[in-house]
């Protein structure tokens, strides 16, 4: 097992400058391509971690901690930020996504401190059962890691076909 606690930090606090630096001034081509129908655009992601900072990773948390294995984590709805969340730009959503990462990041060192043996802890998953607390802060760090690599790759493919036989060469068009 690779995690640590202080190295899944680093990640997480990285996101959202690495989000703002890569996104912010590009042109609605960038932002608004996809990969077709049933797929997310750039902006799309940060709607979604958004929601995942509001209601997904400090909340399990906090019941694998305060109630452990004695109560079902609420169903957190993957979709939730496709109905309707247009409001502001980019820009706000970024500076959004940032200070609720930022409190998360907070909150997260705040519960580990307070708990002992917490990241052996353990609550449950409605889909997996029993998952501890280990196995969830490591599974932000990556959802993080995906949501990035999924916005090169839809970037990537916007020009797939215009890079010719050069595609052979890149992996990310595969």
């Amino acid at each position: 097992m690779n995690f640590e606690l202080d190295e899944g930090i680093e990640l997480l606090e990285r996101t959202p400058v690495t989000l703002t630096h890569f996104l912010t001034g590009l042109s609605k081509g960038w932002l608004e391509c996809t990969e077709g129908n049933g797929t997310w655009n750039a902006i799309q992601v940060v709607d979604h971690l958004i929601e995942g900072e509001k209601h997904n990773w400090i909340p399990r948390l906090k019941m694998i901690l305060q109630e452990g294995e004695s109560r079902v984590f609420p169903v957190f709805d993957r979709h939730s930020h496709l109905e309707g969340n247009d409001s502001g730009g980019l820009e706000e959503k970024l500076k959004e996504f940032a200070a609720l990462r930022s409190g998360n990041i907070d909150e997260l060192k705040e519960l580990l401190v307070h708990h002992e043996n917490a990241l052996g802890r353990t609550g449950m998953h409605p889909a997996f059962g029993k998952v501890t607390a280990r196995e969830l802060i490591s599974t932000w760090v990556v959802h993080d890691m995906t949501h990035l690599s999924q916005i090169v790759r839809v970037f990537s493919k916007r020009y797939g076909e215009d890079v010719g036989p050069w595609k052979e060469y890149l992996g990310v068009l595969k």
